[in-house]
Protein backbone atom coordinates (compact mmCIF):
# COMPACT_ATOMS: atom_id res chain seq x y z
CA UNK A 1 0.00 0.00 0.00
CA UNK A 2 1.31 3.43 -0.91
CA UNK A 3 1.50 6.31 1.50
CA UNK A 4 -1.27 8.86 1.19
CA UNK A 5 -0.55 12.13 -0.57
CA UNK A 6 -0.04 15.20 1.61
CA UNK A 7 -1.38 18.39 0.00
CA UNK A 8 0.49 21.22 1.75
CA UNK A 9 -1.46 24.43 1.15
CA UNK A 10 1.09 27.18 1.82
CA UNK A 11 -0.53 30.54 2.45
CA UNK A 12 -1.03 33.14 5.13
CA UNK A 13 -3.95 33.30 7.49
CA UNK A 14 -7.10 34.32 5.53
CA UNK A 15 -5.56 33.39 2.17
CA UNK A 16 -8.28 30.81 1.48
CA UNK A 17 -6.66 27.51 2.49
CA UNK A 18 -9.61 26.22 4.52
CA UNK A 19 -12.14 27.09 1.80
CA UNK A 20 -10.04 25.22 -0.78
CA UNK A 21 -9.67 22.26 1.58
CA UNK A 22 -13.44 22.09 2.09
CA UNK A 23 -14.03 22.10 -1.67
CA UNK A 24 -11.47 19.34 -2.16
CA UNK A 25 -12.91 17.27 0.66
CA UNK A 26 -16.49 17.58 -0.66
CA UNK A 27 -15.74 16.36 -4.18
CA UNK A 28 -16.37 12.67 -4.77
CA UNK A 29 -13.52 11.47 -7.00
CA UNK A 30 -10.59 11.39 -4.57
CA UNK A 31 -11.04 10.98 -0.79
CA UNK A 32 -9.27 13.53 1.41
CA UNK A 33 -8.92 14.19 5.12
CA UNK A 34 -8.62 17.84 6.12
CA UNK A 35 -6.27 18.36 9.08
CA UNK A 36 -6.35 21.91 10.37
CA UNK A 37 -4.04 23.02 13.16
CA UNK A 38 -6.88 25.26 14.37
CA UNK A 39 -8.92 22.13 15.14
CA UNK A 40 -6.10 20.73 17.26
CA UNK A 41 -6.00 23.91 19.35
CA UNK A 42 -9.80 24.07 19.60
CA UNK A 43 -9.92 20.45 20.78
CA UNK A 44 -7.30 21.22 23.43
CA UNK A 45 -9.30 24.25 24.58
CA UNK A 46 -12.46 22.11 24.76
CA UNK A 47 -10.61 19.47 26.75
CA UNK A 48 -9.46 22.05 29.31
CA UNK A 49 -12.89 23.72 29.50
CA UNK A 50 -14.70 20.39 29.90
CA UNK A 51 -12.26 18.67 32.25
CA UNK A 52 -11.51 21.71 34.41
CA UNK A 53 -14.62 23.92 34.18
CA UNK A 54 -13.94 25.62 37.51
CA UNK A 55 -10.23 26.31 37.02
CA UNK A 56 -9.26 29.73 38.32
CA UNK A 57 -5.70 30.83 37.54
CA UNK A 58 -3.90 32.56 40.35
CA UNK A 59 -2.01 34.86 38.00
CA UNK A 60 -2.45 36.49 34.61
CA UNK A 61 -0.51 35.25 31.60
CA UNK A 62 0.06 37.07 28.37
CA UNK A 63 -1.57 35.26 25.43
CA UNK A 64 1.87 35.02 23.79
CA UNK A 65 3.26 33.08 26.75
CA UNK A 66 0.39 30.61 26.54
CA UNK A 67 0.89 30.04 22.83
CA UNK A 68 4.67 29.66 23.33
CA UNK A 69 4.03 26.94 25.92
CA UNK A 70 1.39 25.11 23.89
CA UNK A 71 2.26 25.50 20.21
CA UNK A 72 5.31 23.25 20.03
CA UNK A 73 3.71 20.18 21.67
CA UNK A 74 0.37 20.63 19.87
CA UNK A 75 2.25 21.32 16.63
CA UNK A 76 4.26 18.11 17.11
CA UNK A 77 1.04 16.15 17.62
CA UNK A 78 -0.43 17.79 14.52
CA UNK A 79 2.58 16.90 12.34
CA UNK A 80 2.65 13.34 13.73
CA UNK A 81 -1.04 12.95 12.85
CA UNK A 82 -0.33 14.05 9.28
CA UNK A 83 2.43 11.43 9.12
CA UNK A 84 0.15 8.75 10.58
CA UNK A 85 -2.64 9.46 8.08
CA UNK A 86 -0.18 9.26 5.19
CA UNK A 87 1.24 5.98 6.54
CA UNK A 88 -2.33 4.64 6.65
CA UNK A 89 -2.62 5.41 2.93
CA UNK A 90 -4.96 8.37 3.49
CA UNK A 91 -4.71 11.59 1.48
CA UNK A 92 -4.29 14.61 3.75
CA UNK A 93 -4.85 18.31 3.19
CA UNK A 94 -2.54 20.29 5.50
CA UNK A 95 -4.14 23.53 6.66
CA UNK A 96 -1.69 25.44 8.83
CA UNK A 97 0.59 28.46 8.81
CA UNK A 98 4.27 27.63 9.22
CA UNK A 99 5.60 31.10 9.84
CA UNK A 100 9.04 30.54 11.36
CA UNK A 101 12.12 28.38 10.83
CA UNK A 102 11.55 26.12 13.84
CA UNK A 103 8.03 25.14 12.75
CA UNK A 104 9.19 24.64 9.17
CA UNK A 105 12.15 22.48 10.27
CA UNK A 106 9.92 20.36 12.54
CA UNK A 107 7.55 19.74 9.61
CA UNK A 108 10.42 19.17 7.18
CA UNK A 109 12.34 16.77 9.45
CA UNK A 110 9.28 14.60 10.04
CA UNK A 111 7.72 14.64 6.57
CA UNK A 112 10.30 15.49 3.87
CA UNK A 113 10.43 11.87 2.66
CA UNK A 114 6.66 11.68 2.25
CA UNK A 115 4.69 12.40 -0.92
CA UNK A 116 3.91 16.12 -0.64
CA UNK A 117 2.28 18.35 -3.22
CA UNK A 118 3.47 21.85 -2.31
CA UNK A 119 0.76 24.34 -3.31
CA UNK A 120 1.19 28.11 -3.02
CA UNK A 121 -2.10 29.78 -2.04
CA UNK A 122 -1.69 33.45 -2.96
CA UNK A 123 -3.62 36.60 -2.16
CA UNK A 124 -2.62 40.28 -2.06
CA UNK A 125 -1.98 42.09 1.20
CA UNK A 126 -4.90 44.43 0.51
CA UNK A 127 -7.32 41.53 0.05
CA UNK A 128 -5.96 39.77 3.15
CA UNK A 129 -6.71 42.89 5.22
CA UNK A 130 -10.21 43.09 3.77
CA UNK A 131 -10.82 39.42 4.62
CA UNK A 132 -9.52 39.84 8.17
CA UNK A 133 -11.85 42.78 8.71
CA UNK A 134 -14.87 40.94 7.30
CA UNK A 135 -14.14 37.71 9.21
CA UNK A 136 -13.88 39.35 12.60
CA UNK A 137 -12.14 36.31 14.12
CA UNK A 138 -8.59 37.22 13.15
CA UNK A 139 -6.27 39.89 14.45
CA UNK A 140 -6.02 42.64 11.85
CA UNK A 141 -2.50 42.58 10.43
CA UNK A 142 -1.85 38.90 11.25
CA UNK A 143 -1.59 37.94 7.56
CA UNK A 144 0.69 40.94 6.88
CA UNK A 145 3.02 39.76 9.66
CA UNK A 146 3.22 36.30 8.06
CA UNK A 147 3.38 37.40 4.43
CA UNK A 148 7.13 37.71 3.73
CA UNK A 149 8.07 34.46 5.47
CA UNK A 150 5.20 32.41 4.08
CA UNK A 151 5.86 33.50 0.50
CA UNK A 152 9.65 33.29 0.66
CA UNK A 153 9.58 29.95 -1.17
CA UNK A 154 10.41 30.31 -4.85
CA UNK A 155 9.17 26.96 -6.12
CA UNK A 156 5.87 25.14 -5.84
CA UNK A 157 4.36 22.16 -7.59
CA UNK A 158 1.34 24.35 -8.26
CA UNK A 159 0.16 27.87 -7.41
CA UNK A 160 -3.37 29.24 -7.07
CA UNK A 161 -4.59 32.79 -6.50
CA UNK A 162 -7.76 33.08 -4.43
CA UNK A 163 -8.46 36.59 -5.69
CA UNK A 164 -8.55 35.40 -9.29
CA UNK A 165 -10.21 32.01 -8.78
CA UNK A 166 -13.01 30.80 -6.54
CA UNK A 167 -12.26 28.16 -3.90
CA UNK A 168 -13.98 25.58 -6.10
CA UNK A 169 -11.84 26.56 -9.11
CA UNK A 170 -8.65 26.41 -7.00
CA UNK A 171 -9.65 22.94 -5.75
CA UNK A 172 -10.36 21.80 -9.30
CA UNK A 173 -6.96 23.07 -10.45
CA UNK A 174 -5.26 21.07 -7.67
CA UNK A 175 -7.30 17.95 -8.46
CA UNK A 176 -6.51 18.25 -12.17
CA UNK A 177 -2.81 18.46 -11.36
CA UNK A 178 -3.09 15.33 -9.20
CA UNK A 179 -4.91 13.41 -11.94
CA UNK A 180 -2.31 14.44 -14.54
CA UNK A 181 0.20 12.02 -13.04
CA UNK A 182 2.91 14.66 -12.71
CA UNK A 183 5.53 14.34 -10.01
CA UNK A 184 5.63 16.52 -6.86
CA UNK A 185 9.31 17.54 -6.58
CA UNK A 186 9.05 21.06 -5.08
CA UNK A 187 9.04 20.21 -1.36
CA UNK A 188 11.88 17.74 -1.74
CA UNK A 189 14.01 20.53 -3.26
CA UNK A 190 13.65 22.61 -0.11
CA UNK A 191 16.14 22.32 2.73
CA UNK A 192 16.09 23.02 6.44
CA UNK A 193 15.93 26.70 7.32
Amino acid sequence: MERGLIIFLNGTSSSGKTSIAMEMKNQADIPFHHLSVDQFFQNYDQFIDTTYPDIKPTRELDAGVMSDILFDPIGSLYYATIKLFSELGLNVIVDTVISNDKWFNDFYDLLSDYPIMFVGVHCSKEELTRREQSRGDREIGLAHSQFDYIYSYDEYDLEVNTEELSSAACAEKILSYMKSGQEYPAFKKLSRR
